[in-house]
C-alpha cells in the first residue's frame, strides 16, 4: 500500500498539535477529487496513525477518539479503516512479537462502536474475529463459510424442464425480434425478459443464448444488443462459454462458421464485454498447427522453384503419376475453416484494430494477410484511416476520387490529419499488410502519393524544430516502401501504372536509399513469404524463355515480353539477362535495343543491378593468365555504355562506383567510365587513328565531330548533357579526373607488385586513356565558369593532390585557353578598334595578364637549377598551347566541306526521298558546311594571334648562361617526352612545335643538337613504354622523320627553312647569332650525310630491340616501326636488315608467342611493299664510292640481305665495335701532333654513346680495306643486274652534275703535282707490305702510320659505314652466342654527357664526319672551316681527278662482274671456304670498327698498343686506296679503258694530292677552330 508518511513532530505533539494537523489532512484529503485517488490517500493516511499504534508510538485511546471523529467526513470511511485493518491483520499475524498484536486487537476492540461488524466479519481473519469476540468459533464460521460457497459458485440451478413453459420462449423470441425503430429500448426490453423468466420459469443462460442467436441474425442492431446483453449478464466469463459452444458446433467437418457469429463475436469483444483471451481458446485450429502449415507452404514453394529452375527431363509414365496424384489432391483438398481468420477479419470489418493486431501477433509473419479477405479487410480499414490525409495532400491536380464513409465504430483508428498521426496506427497496419498490398492497387497509389507529398514537404521545410521529426518519418517510409510497396509490385500482374507511380516517389530519394531498397527487394524479400519464393521461380523460368528466343529480328516482340516481366519483378530479369550476357557478348546489341518498353523504375533498377554484378566479389577481373580483362567485365563495359547512352537512366551512382574503386586503387573498373564517355559523349579514344582523323582533331570542335572519330557522333547532345549533369551535380567531375592520374602511376606500384607485365601495361594505358578521354569531355562540355571554378591552380593540383604534371597542365589547359578569350573578349569591348594589329596587340595583352602567374606557379614544380636552363615562360608556353593553336588544318576542313557538298549533290538526285525530308537535308548540310568554313576562318584569325604573341616571347626563351646540351637535355626531359606519349594529337604537338621553335629562329636554340637527340636515343624510351605509349611515340617520331624528310628531300626546302636559321649553326658564338657566317652553317650535303646517321642510329636501336628477346622490347619496336613507316627506312640496305631481323622474329614467336608473331607479320608485309621507294645509300646522301654502285643494290653495303649470311658476320661486327673504341681511346693522345684539328674532334661522341670517329680511325679503315677489295667482292655479290645498272647511270649524271657545280663554285683550279703522284705510289707499296705484315702479325712502323693517317681520314670515314652495316643481319648459330654477349656489353654503357660549348662543336663536326663517310662536294668543306685557298685547291684537284679516270671504271667493273657469276655457278659454300671468310672477316675488322664504334661507349675496352694500332692503320689505308679507284671510275662519264695499270697510276696520284690537301687543310681548320 501506498504510504503518506507523517512528519515526526505530529507523533511527538499528538496532543498539542499533531492531532488537529492531521485531522485537518483528512478533510483536505476527502474533500479532493482526483478520480479515485483520494482514496488510496486517506487509506494511507489511516494505515499510517494505525501502524504508529501497533508499535506503541501513540494511546489507543487518543487515535480511536480522532477516528470516531473521522467518519463523519465520508460514508464509505468505515469501509476504508476495515481495510485498513484487514491489512494490519495480515501484517501483525505473521510478526513474533506478541505486543504490537495485542495493540493491533486492542485498537479493533475500541474501533467497534463506529465499525459495522458486518464490515469487518468480511474482512478481517476468523482467528482475529475470535479473539475480538464477533465469532464464537473460528473452526464453525469457516465451516460455515464453505458451505456457502459451495451453494453460490459450484451448486448448479436445476430448472425443472417441465416446469418451464414454452411459451415464455415464444414470447422471449417475439419480444427480441419487435421492430426496433420506435422508442423501444434495451431497459425495457430487459424488464420484460426479467418478467418472462419469473413467470414462466426460465433458464437465464438459456435466456441468455437466445438472445446472443437472435443478434446474431440481427447483426446489424449491433447498439440495441450490445446494450441489453451488456445490462443482462453479470459474468463475461459466462458469455464466453456460450460463445465457444457455438463456435466449438462449427468445428465439425464440413461445417462453415457463418459470418455473423464472428460479427458478434467481434462486436463483443470490441464492447469489452468479453475478454480475448477468454475466447481465444475456444477457436481452432490451434496455433502450433497454424506454423506447421506456415512452414510446409514455405517448403512447397521452395520445391516448386526448384524444380522450375532446374531442367528435368521425365518420363511420360512419372508425368501422368504425377497428374493423377495432383486431381486426387485437388477432390479431397479443402481448407478447413480457421476460425481465429474468421474471428480477425470480422475483428478489422468494425475497425477493432488493436484486438486484429493481437491475434495476427500469435500468427507467423503475413500468414494472416496472405489470406485475400483479410488482407481486404485490413487495406480496407488503412483506406478509412488514411482518408482525410489523403483528401489534403495526396490527391492530383484535378482527380475527384470517390468519398468514403467513415466507421461509426468509436473505438476505431483515428483518421489521420497530418504526417505525423500515420506513425500511431496505419504504419503498423500497413507493414502487417507486407506484400499483400497487391490486392489493392488503388490503396497502393494513395500511399505512394502521400509518400510523394511528404517528400516534398520534407525537403522544402527546413525548420530545426521539425527535423527530427521528419527524419523519423522519412525512415518509416524507406521501411514502409521496403516491406510493403517493392514486395506488393512484385505480386502484382504487370502494373505499369504502379511502376510509374512508385518512381515518382522514388526518384525524390537519393540513389544511396533506393539501392539499397533494391538490394533488399533482390537479396532478402524473395526468400521469406511463400508466393514470392514461386513469382521468383516463375519470372526466371520465363525470363529463361525470352532470352533463348531473343534475336535481332524479333526484338520487338521479344521486347515487350521482357517489359511485360520487368514491371513487377526487374531485379530478378535484369539479374538473369546480365548473367546471360557476361557469358555471350553478341546478345549486348538485341537486349540493349528490347529494353525499350521498360519503366523509369526498371531503368534505376538496371542501373543497380549492372553496379552490383559490376562489384560482384565472387568474380575474378582478370582472365586466368593473368594478363587481359576478364571478359564478363568488357561484356558489362560495353552494355554500360549502349544502355546509359539510349536511355534515360541516372549515372551518379554508377561513377560513384568507379570513383569509389578508384579510392581504393583499383582501376579495372575504369573501362565502365571509359565505354560510357564513348557512347555518351561520342568522343573515341584510339591509338589507331588515321592522319587525316588526326589532322581533323586538330581543328575546332565541329570539324573534331565530322572526321576525327571513326564512329558517327550524332545525337550526343542529350546524352552528354545528362553524363555532364550527374556528374556536376554530385561534384564528382574534378575527383575522378584528380583520382585518375594518380592511379595512372599508382597502377605499377599499387596494382602492379605480383600481376602480368603485359596486364600492368594495359592498366596503366586504360588508365591513361579514360583520363585524356573524360578530360576532353569536360573540356569540351563544360561552360567556362563551370570548368574554372572546378580546376584548381597548377601548383595546387601538383604540389597538393600530387598529381602527374603532363595530367596537371592536360587539365588545365583548357582553363587557361578560357581565361584569355574571356580576357581578350573583355579588352576588345573596352577598346573599340577593328585593326588586325590593334587585336593582336590586345591578345597578347590577355596572355599576358592570365598566364604571368602561371609561369610563378611552375617555379614551384621542379628544382630551381632547372630554371638555369629553360625559362618559366618557355615551359609554360610549351604545356599551355595545343594543335589548335599552332596551325589550321586547312585541307581537313576541305575535305569535310567536299563531303557535305557531295551530300547535297546526292539529296538533290535522289527522286525517292520526299521533297520536305530534302529541304530538311539540304538545310542541315548547308548549316553544316557554313559552320565548318566560319569555323576555319575564326581558326585562321586564332593561330595568327598566336604565332605573332610567340614571335614577342621567342627572345627570353631560353638562357645563353648554359650549353645548349643542357638546354636540349632540360627540353626533352621536362617537356617533349612526358608529352609526346600523352596523346596521339600531342604527338604531333611536340613534333610541331620544335619545328616551330625552329621556324621563329629562337635564340639559343639548337635544332640539329634536338633532332639529334631524339633519334639518337630511342632504345631505353621505346623500352620503357607501354603498349598504347608506343604506338604515340612512333607517330612522334614519323612526324619529326616528315619534317627531317622534307628537309632531306629538296637542296631548295632546306636552303629556305634551315639555312641561316640559329638551330643549324654548328659553332655558336657568344654574341648571337648574325645569319652572316656561312662557314658556321651547316651545308645541305652535311645534313643529307646528318639524316644518313640518324636512319641508322634508328636501324640499330630496332635491331637491338628485336633481338633482346623480352616480350617489351620487341612490341614497342614493331609499333613504333610500324608507325614511322611512312617515313623510314628509306635506305635500301637499312630496310633489308630490318626485315631480315623481323622474319626471324616471326620465326621465333609463330608458337610462341602469337601478338608478336602477329605484329611482326603485319609490319613485314607493310615493308615488303614500301621497298619500291627505298634508295639506295649513295642516292639517299652523296657518297664517294662509285665502284660499289656497280654492284647490285642489295650488296651495296654489306651482306645485309645476301641469300647466304657469311659464318662469321657476328665476329666481324663485333670485333670492329671494340678495336674501333681502342683506336679511338689511343688516337687522342699519339696523333695530337699530326693531326691537330682532329685531335680536337676526337675529344667528343655524341650524346647517346654513338660517337663520331676522328681521323686514326678512318685511316685504319682505308688500308685494312684496300687488300682485300677484289677477294670480297668476288666472294659476296652476284653479277650486274638491269637495276644496278640504271642506278649506276643515275649516279654518274648526278656526279657530273655536282661536278659543274663544283666547277661554278670555285676559283683557281690547278693540275695535281707529279711529286704527289709519286708519293702515292710509294704509299700505295707500304700500305700493301703493312698488310702483309698484319696478315702475319709482324708490327708496322709508326711513322709511316702516322704519315697515312691524315691522308686517308674521309676514305676511312666512308668505308666504316659501309663496313659496320653488316650488322643487322642474320648469323649463324657458331657465332649467335658471342653475338649476343658483345652486344650486351656494348649496350650496357651510359651515355656520357656533355659539359661545354667547345664539346657541342666537336660533336657536331664529329657526328655530321662519321655519318657521310665522305665529304664529297666543295660544300662539305665549309663544315671544317678550311680557308679559302686550300679549299679551292683541293677541290680542282679531286674534280680533275674524276674527270680523267672515269674511262678506266667501265673495263674494271665488267671484270668484277664477270668474276663473281664464275663463282656463284662453281660452288656452294662448303666448310673450308667458312673457315677462309672467318679469318679474312677477322683480318677485317679495322675496317668495321670505325664504324660500329658509333654505337658504343668511348671508354669501353682499353686501348691497343702501337703496334697493333699502326698494322690496323696500314691495313685500312691500302685497302682505302682500291676503293677510291672504282668510286671514281664510276662517278665520271667518257671513253672506257681496258687497261687496270692506268687505274692504279692515277688512283696513285690522287691520293699524292690528297695527302697535300688535307695537310693544308688540317692547319686551317685548327686556326679556325681555335
Amino acid at each position: 500500500m501506498a504510504t503518506l508518511i507523517l512528519p515526526g513532530e505530529w507523533i511527538k505533539n499528538w496532543e498539542k498539535s499533531g492531532k488537529h494537523e492531521f485531522v485537518q489532512l483528512c478533510k483536505e484529503l476527502t474533500e479532493k477529487t482526483d478520480h479515485g485517488n483520494e482514496t488510496k490517500d486517506i487509506q494511507a493516511a489511516l494505515y499510517e496513525v494505525c501502524s504508529q499504534v501497533v508499535q506503541g508510538n501513540l494511546k489507543i485511546d487518543l487515535v480511536s477518539a480522532v477516528l470516531g471523529e473521522m467518519m463523519e467526513l465520508r460514508d464509505d470511511l468505515p469501509s476504508i479503516l476495515a481495510d485498513v485493518f484487514c491489512i494490519l491483520d495480515l501484517e501483525t499475524g505473521a510478526l513474533e512479537e506478541k505486543n504490537k498484536r495485542d495493540y493491533y486487537t486492542h485498537l479493533v476492540g475500541a474501533c467497534l462502536s463506529f465499525v459495522p461488524e458486518a464490515i469487518l466479519k468480511e474482512r478481517l481473519d476468523p482467528e482475529t474475529l475470535e479473539s475480538l469476540g464477533l465469532i464464537k468459533q473460528a473452526h464453525q464460521f469457516n465451516q460455515k463459510i464453505v458451505k456457502i460457497k459451495t451453494k453460490l459458485f459450484y451448486k448448479q440451478q436445476k430448472f425443472n424442464l417441465l416446469r418451464e413453459e414454452n411459451e415464455g420462449y415464444a414470447k422471449l423470441i417475439t419480444e427480441l425480434g419487435q421492430d426496433l425503430s420506435g422508442n423501444i429500448t434495451s431497459t425495457l426490453v430487459l424488464e420484460s425478459i426479467k418478467s418472462l423468466i419469473g413467470c414462466f420459469n426460465l433458464d437465464p443462460n438459456r435466456v441468455l443464448d437466445i438472445i446472443l442467436e437472435v443478434y446474431e441474425s440481427r447483426s446489424e442492431q449491433d447498439e440495441f444488443f450490445l446494450s441489453l446483453i451488456k445490462s443482462y449478464m453479470c459474468e463475461p466469463i459466462t458469455l464466453c462459454h456460450i460463445l465457444g459452444f457455438k463456435f466449438k458446433f462449427y468445428q465439425e467437418p464440413n461445417e462453415e462458421t457463418p459470418k455473423s457469429l464472428y460479427h458478434i463475436a467481434a462486436a463483443l469483444l470490441n464492447h469489452k464485454l468479453i475478454e480475448l483471451e477468454d475466447l481465444y481458446v475456444h477457436l481452432m485450429p490451434v496455433d502450433g498447427t497454424i506454423v506447421e502449415e506456415h512452414k510446409r507452404e514455405i517448403s512447397e514453394a521452395k520445391q516448386i522453384a526448384r524444380k522450375l529452375v532446374t531442367v528435368v527431363l521425365p518420363s511420360e509414365k512419372s508425368e501422368d503419376k504425377e497428374k493423377e496424384k495432383e486431381k486426387e489432391e485437388e477432390k479431397n483438398e479443402k481448407p478447413p475453416d480457421n476460425q481465429k481468420l474468421g474471428l480477425l477479419e470480422a475483428l478489422l470489418r468494425i475497425g477493432d484494430w488493436h484486438h486484429a493486431q493481437s491475434i495476427m501477433d500469435q500468427m507467423p509473419s503475413f500468414y494472416a494477410t496472405s489470406h485475400k479477405t483479410i488482407a481486404l479487410a485490413l487495406c480496407q480499414l488503412v483506406h478509412l484511416t488514411v482518408e482525410p490525409l489523403y483528401r489534403r495532400a495526396g490527391v492530383p491536380k484535378g482527380a475527384k476520387g470517390c468519398a468514403l464513409q467513415p466507421l461509426k465504430n468509436k473505438r476505431a483508428p483515428q483518421p489521420t490529419e497530418s504526417f505525423e498521426d500515420l506513425r500511431k496506427d496505419t504504419f503498423s497496419m500497413l507493414c502487417y499488410l507486407g506484400p499483400h498490398l497487391s490486392h489493392d492497387p488503388i490503396l497502393f497509389a494513395k500511399i505512394v502519393r502521400l509518400g510523394k507529398s511528404f517528400m516534398k514537404e520534407y525537403q522544402t521545410d527546413g525548420r530545426p524544430e521539425v527535423k527530427d521529426k521528419m527524419e523519423i518519418l522519412l525512415s518509416c517510409f524507406l521501411s514502409i516502401a521496403d516491406q510493403v510497396l517493392l514486395p506488393s509490385l512484385s505480386l502484382m500482374e504487370c502494373n505499369a501504372c504502379m511502376s510509374e507511380e512508385l518512381w515518382g516517389l522514388f526518384k525524390l530519394f537519393p540513389y544511396q536509399h533506393r539501392y539499397r531498397l533494391y538490394g533488399q527487394w533482390k537479396n532478402e524479400t524473395y526468400s521469406g513469404h511463400p508466393l514470392l519464393v514461386k513469382v521468383k521461380a516463375q519470372t526466371v523460368e520465363r525470363a529463361r524463355y525470352i532470352m533463348k528466343r531473343l534475336t535481332k529480328e524479333n526484338i520487338k516482340q521479344s521486347g515487350r515480353q521482357i517489359g511485360k516481366l520487368s514491371h513487377s519483378n526487374p531485379t530478378i530479369l535484369f539479374d538473369y539477362m546480365l548473367s546471360q550476357i557476361q557469358w555471350y557478348d553478341n546478345l549486348i546489341v538485341p537486349v540493349v535495343d528490347s529494353l525499350k518498353y521498360l519503366t523509369s523504375l526498371n531503368y534505376d533498377v538496371l542501373a543497380y543491378c549492372i553496379i552490383e554484378a559490376l562489384a560482384n566479389p565472387e568474380k575474378e577481373k582478370m582472365k586466368h593468365d593473368d594478363t587481359t580483362l576478364s571478359l564478363w567485365l568488357q561484356s558489362l563495359a560495353s552494355l554500360c555504355g549502349a544502355v546509359f547512352r539510349k536511355y534515360p537512366i541516372e549515372l551518379a551512382g554508377l561513377l560513384q562506383y568507379v570513383t569509389n574503386q578508384l579510392k581504393a586503387g583499383k582501376s579495372f573498373d575504369l573501362l565502365i567510365l571509359k565505354e560510357v564517355v564513348q557512347k555518351m559523349a561520342g568522343i573515341e579514344i584510339t591509338d589507331e587513328m588515321t592522319s587525316e582523323q588526326l589532322e581533323a582533331m586538330t581543328g575546332g570542335e565541329q570539324l573534331k565531330a565530322e572526321g576525327g572519330y571513326f564512329g558517327q557522333i550524332r545525337n550526343t547532345k542529350k546524352s552528354s548533357q545528362r553524363l555532364k549533369d550527374a556528374l556536376l551535380d554530385h561534384e564528382l567531375a574534378l575527383p575522378l579526373c584528380l583520382l585518375m592520374a594518380q592511379q595512372r602511376n599508382g597502377v605499377v606500384f599499387l596494382e602492379g607488385g605480383e600481376k602480368h607485365l603485359k596486364l600492368v601495361g594495359h592498366l596503366y594505358d586504360q588508365c591513361h586513356d579514360t583520363l585524356v578521354q573524360f578530360g576532353g569531355f569536360l573540356a569540351s562540355n563544360l561552360s567556362t565558369e563551370d570548368y574554372i571554378k572546378r580546376v584548381p591552380s597548377i601548383d595546387v593540383l601538383c604540389n597538393q593532390f600530387h598529381t602527374p604534371h603532363d595530367a596537371a597542365f592536360f587539365l588545365s589547359r583548357p582553363m587557361y585557353a578560357h581565361q584569355i578569350l574571356s580576357k581578350y573578349e573583355e579588352l576588345k569591348k573596352a577598346e573599340k578598334g577593328n585593326r588586325q594589329q590593334q587585336k593582336v596587340t590586345k591578345y597578347v595583352a590577355a596572355c599576358e595578364q592570365v598566364m604571368t602567374p602561371v609561369h610563378e606557379a611552375v617555379m614551384s614544380l621542379h628544382p630551381a637549377r632547372v630554371w638555369d636552363d629553360l625559362r618559366p615562360q618557355f615551359y609554360a608556353t610549351f604545356w599551355s598551347l595545343t594543335m589548335y593553336d599552332l596551325a589550321v588544318p586547312h585541307a581537313a576542313y576541305e575535305r569535310e566541306v567536299n563531303k557535305l557538298k557531295v551530300q547535297i549533290k546526292a539529296i538533290e538526285e535522289n527522286s525517292e526521298i520526299p521533297l520536305n525530308k530534302k529541304k530538311k537535308e539540304k538545310e542541315r548540310c548547308t548549316a553544316l558546311q557554313e559552320k565548318l568554313q566560319e569555323e576555319e576562318k575564326k581558326q585562321m584569325e586564332h593561330v595568327q594571334r598566336v604565332l605573332h604573341r610567340l614571335k614577342l616571347e621567342k627572345d627570353s626563351w631560353l638562357l645563353t648562361k648554359s650549353t645548349k646540351n643542357e638546354t636540349i637535355t632540360k627540353f626533352l626531359q621536362l617537356c617533349l617526352f612526358p608529352r609526346c606519349i600523352f596523346s596521339s594529337i600531342d604527338a604531333v604537338y611536340c613534333a610541331r612545335f620544335v619545328e616551330l621553335v625552329h621556324q621563329q629562329k629562337t635564340p639559343n636554340f639548337c635544332t640539329l643538337l634536338c633532332y639529334d637527340r631524339v633519334f639518337s636515343a630511342i632504345i631505353y624510351t621505346v623500352a620503357s613504354c607501354t603498349e598504347n605509349e608506343s604506338h604515340r611515340y612512333g607517330r612522334f617520331l614519323c612526324c619529326m622523320l616528315e619534317t627531317v624528310t622534307r628537309w632531306h628531300s629538296n637542296r631548295a626546302v632546306y636552303e629556305k627553312e634551315c639555312v641561316n636559321y640559329p638551330g643549324f649553326l654548328t659553332i655558336f658564338r657568344a654574341a648571337g647569332f648574325d645569319g652572316g657566317n656561312k662557314a658556321d652553317q651547316l651545308d645541305y650535303e652535311n645534313f643529307r650525310h646528318v639524316v644518313h646517321k640518324w636512319h641508322y642510329m634508328l636501324t640499330k636501336a630496332s635491331v637491338h630491340c628485336l633481338e633482346t628477346g623480352d616480350y617489351t622490347h620487341i612490341r614497342n619496336i614493331l609499333i613504333v616501326l610500324t608507325k614511322i613507316l611512312p617515313c623510314y627506312p628509306k635506305v635500301l640496305n637499312l630496310g633489308q636488315a630490318l626485315e631480315c631481323r623481323v622474319h626471324k622474329i616471326c620465326l621465333e614467336e609463330k608458337d610462341k608467342r602469337p601478338d608478336l608473331y602477329a605484329l611482326a607479320m603485319g609490319y613485314s608485309g607493310r615493308l615488303k611493299s614500301q621497298k619500291v621507294h627505298m634508295v639506295p645509300e649513295n642516292e639517299f646522301h652523296h657518297k664517294d664510292q662509285p665502284a660499289r654502285s656497280a654492284t647490285p643494290a642489295s650488296q651495296q653495303n654489306g651482306p645485309g640481305s645476301t641469300g647466304k649470311p657469311a659464318a662469321n658476320t657476328s665476329k666481324t661486327e663485333e670485333g670492329g665495335f671494340e678495336d674501333g673504341d681502342r683506336v679511338k681511346d689511343k688516337s687522342q693522345g699519339t696523333t695530337k701532333p699530326v693531326n691537330k684539328a682532329n685531335s680536337t674532334t676526337a675529344k667528343v661522341t655524341t650524346s647517346n654513346g654513338n660517337g663520331a670517329l676522328n681521323s686514326t680511325k678512318a685511316v685504319k679503315d682505308d688500308k685494312e680495306k684496300s687488300g682485300k677489295e677484289k677477294k670480297e667482292k668476288k666472294e659476296k655479290t652476284p653479277g650486274s643486274t638491269p637495276e644496278t645498272k640504271a642506278e649506276n647511270r643515275r649516279e654518274k649524271q648526278r656526279d657530273e652534275r655536282a661536278g659543274k657545280e663544283e666547277r661554278l663554285l670555285r676559283e683557281g683550279k690547278e693540275k695535281t703535282p707529279k711529286a704527289d703522284r709519286e708519293k702515292v705510289k710509294l704509299d700505295e707499296k707500304s700500305g700493301k707490305d703493312d698488310k702483309a705484315k698484319a696478315g702475319n702479325g709482324e708490327p708496322v712502323e709508326p711513322a709511316r702510320d702516322a704519315v697515312k693517317e691524315s691522308k686517308n681520314k674521309e676514305k676511312g670515314d666512308r668505308n666504316a659505314a659501309t663496313a659496320t652495316l653488316k650488322s643487322p643481319n642474320p648469323r649463324s648459330d657458331s657465332a649467335e652466342s658471342e653475338r649476343d654477349h658483345k652486344r650486351r656489353k656494348l649496350d650496357s654503357h651510359s651515355s656520357p654527357s656533355h659539359s661545354s660549348s667547345v664539346k657541342l662543336i666537336c660533336h657536331l663536326h664529329s657526328s655530321l664526319q662519321d655519318s657521310s663517310n665522305e665529304l664529297k662536294d666543295p660544300a662539305t668543306k665549309q663544315h671544317i672551316n678550311f680557308n679559302s685557298v686550300a679549299r679551292s685547291k683541293s677541290r680542282e684537284r679531286e674534280v680533275e681527278k674524276k674527270d680523267t679516270e672515269s674511262v678506266q671504271g667501265r673495263s674494271k667493273e665488267k671484270k668484277e662482274e664477270k668474276e663473281r657469276k664464275e663463282r656463284k655457278r662453281d660452288h656452294g659454300v662448303n666448310d673450308r671456304e667458312a673457315s677462309q671468310e672467318s679469318k679474312r672477316r677477322k683480318d677485317e675488322n679495322g675496317t668495321n670498327s670505325s664504324k660500329n664504334s658509333q654505337s658504343a661507349s668511348p671508354s669501353c675496352d682499353s686501348p691497343l698498343t702501337p703496334e697493333k694500332e699502326k698494322t690496323k692503320r696500314s691495313k685500312s689505308s691500302s685497302k682505302e686506296k682500291a676503293e677510291s679507284v672504282k668510286a671514281e671510275r664510276t662517278s665520271s662519264g667518257g671513253k672506257k679503258e681496258s687497261r687496270h695499270e692506268k687505274s692504279e697510276k692515277k688512283e696513285k696520284r690522287d691520293s699524292a694530292g690528297g695527302k697535300e690537301e688535307k695537310k693544308q687543310s688540317r692547319l686551317t681548320s685548327t686556326d679556325n677552330v681555335h
